[in-house]
């Protein structure tokens, strides 16, 4: 089985339905750190980074992964370092495979965490 780092987010054509909640929930548990809204809808992820400069530099690194993929975060920074990134696939109004793909790739950034 090919772990969700290794695919490509692919785009949502047609009649593409987002993943139910139980189905989202499966997934969830190959990407840690990340939590299913309470709709089933969104996947997020907090982060406190150790300065304001690491999470600009994280955020970089997101944008890359993103462009590359064409799937794109929201990403929320406050307090200087806090750092909230939120998944879903707007054309269907939900989850799709390609938002736990995005959140593998991101998982596997290096970061400069706080301790």
């Amino acid at each position: 089985m090919t772990t969700l780092s290794k695919k490509k987010c692919v785009p949502c054509e047609g009649e593409a339905k987002p993943l139910s909640k139980a189905a989202a929930n499966i997934l969830l548990k190959k990407v840690p750190g990340w939590e299913l809204s309470s709709n089933g809808k969104m996947i997020s992820h907090d982060l406190i980074m150790k300065s304001f400069t690491a999470a600009v530099k994280l955020i970089g690194k997101i944008a890359d992964v993103a462009n590359a993929e064409d799937h794109h975060p929201d990403v929320h920074l406050t307090s200087y370092r806090k750092l909230k990134i939120e998944l879903s696939t707007h054309a269907i109004k939900g989850l799709s495979e390609n938002d736990f793909i995005m959140a593998a790739k991101i998982n596997e950034l290096p970061m400069d965490l706080k301790k």
